[in-house]
Order: C-alpha cells, then structure tokens, then sequence
C-alpha cells in the first residue's frame, strides 16, 4: 500500500519518504543538481569536492576516484531484513579501501524506514536514540572511523515542527547522551538542519559557521540551509534514477565545508 501525502496547516504536502517525495516531482536534467550555489560561503567552500552515497549496491573505490568523486558516506547500521543490500554495515575491508584509494569516508546511520520493517529510527525517542547511538558506535570504531569523526544519523522523512519538538530531538539527545553533541550529526531537509542546530542536538565543524547538518534536497522547498556541510543535490528515487556508477545507481552529496566529518581529519 502506497502511503498518500497529507496537507499540513502550512500548506506543504508531507509524505514518508524522500525517495517517494521526489518521485512526484518532475526529474530535472543532472546538470541542474550541479549549477551555481546560492550562498556565498557554499560557492568558496572546498574546492567543488563531491562525494556519494549508496541506494543499493557498494562502488569499487577505483571507479568512484575515477569517476570524479571525492569520497564516499558510509552506514554505520545494521542491515535491515529482508534487504539484499551489501554496504550496510560497512567493512573495515571496504573503508581500507576507500582510504587507500585517496578518498574520503565519512559515516551515517539509518536502519529503520517507514513500513519496512520498523518505523523510522527517530520515532523511537530517547531511548532509541541511545541504543542507535550504541551501535553506530560499535560499527563506526569497528570499520577503523576515528574518535574525533562525527556520525550523521538520518530524519529520512518529511516532518514537521510538530514532530521535530515531540520526538524527534529527544532521539538526538539520546544519541548526545552515547557520542556526546560534538560528534552527532542529523541527515534530513532544510528544517531539520536549522532545528537540530537551534536546539543545540548537533555538533559544530572546525570550519566556522558550519554544523554537523547533511541536507538534502528532497522536501526542502528550494530552501538551502547555510550551515550545513554536506547537500544532497542528487537523490535516486523511482523517476529519477541519479547517477549510474560501477553498474548501480548513486546519490550525490556536495561538499560545503573544509571539515565535512571526514575520517582523515585531525580535529582536537
């Protein structure tokens, strides 16, 4: 069954999924999802870096560095059942591999999703804040990620200020509660970054004016969050299948930030 988007008071059309939101939304040509920036620290931050992030199968480190691509965002979660997905969780095998190569790793989380087969991770409050915070840890330390590097966990939903200030920022404080604010990060649109970072819930990049806040396109409106270090600017849904890439499909992140949570960083 097909989850309907909803009207809510401020007349955006709210659904359950980015990849299911931007199915509705006319596929504009990739090129599009590279053009200029708006802000004037987004167009002179790290040099036009670009990284991806996996739909479905895991990319070879030699054809994502020759592809043109920086690096990679890699799941610190455990696979879901019934998927048949190979870069959740990732290796120590496989982020040795992207180092050797030259490039970037940085780490996310996310296990559930709307329907399948749980809700999402945020929905379970603190105490499940804590307990994805325990094991995004766990994976994280054992695929060789530093102690000083941050861990993005994923609001993969369209939600509300409503349910931001309900439930939503009681999940990231459970996770400050295990990493500390320092090394939380929140994936999810525009609203969410700026709340995340109004709260107080995400840690700060070494790059002033930056936050732990990996944007992504779907449902921000054209809305771009400054403070952000990672944007989504390519997302692989049903109408728009990304880009192609060692025989799969990818989404692609740009960079906003001298320090975007990367591995190979010495932060203090």
């Amino acid at each position: 069954m097909h989850d309907r988007p909803r009207p809510l008071g401020r007349g955006v059309m709210r659904s359950v999924s980015r990849r299911r939101a931007l199915t509705y939304a006319v596929s504009a040509p990739a090129i599009l999802a590279f053009g200029p920036m708006t802000f004037a620290a987004q167009r002179a931050s790290a040099a036009g870096k670009r990284l991806i992030d996996f739909t479905h199968r895991l990319v070879a480190p030699d054809q994502i560095k020759a592809a043109g691509f920086d690096g990679a965002l890699v799941y610190v979660s455990e696979l879901r059942p019934g998927a048949d997905f190979d870069f959740k969780p990732v290796t120590r095998a496989y982020a040795d591999g992207l180092r050797a190569a030259g490039l970037h790793v940085v780490s996310c989380y996310q296990y559930g999703k709307p329907g399948w087969p749980t809700p999402s991770d945020f929905t379970r409050g603190y105490d499940g804040g804590v307990a994805d915070a325990r094991t995004a840890l766990r994976l994280h330390s054992a695929a060789g990620g530093p102690g000083s590097a941050p861990i993005f966990f994923s609001i993969d939903e369209d939600i509300d200020r409503e349910t931001w200030d309900g439930i939503a920022v009681e999940w990231l404080r459970g996770i400050n509660s295990v990493l500390g604010v320092d090394r939380t990060g929140v994936y999810g649109h525009s609203g969410v970054c700026a709340w995340a970072v109004a709260d107080g819930v995400i840690g700060h990049s070494t790059t002033p004016g930056h936050w732990w806040a990996w944007q992504t396109r779907a449902w921000s409106g054209g809305e771009r969050e400054p403070r952000a270090v990672l944007y989504q600017s390519v997302v692989v849904t049903a109408s728009d299948t990304g880009v192609r890439l060692g025989g799969t499909n990818v989404d692609v992140d740009e960079v906003l930030a001298d320090d975007f949570g990367q591995w190979d960083l010495t932060r203090a």
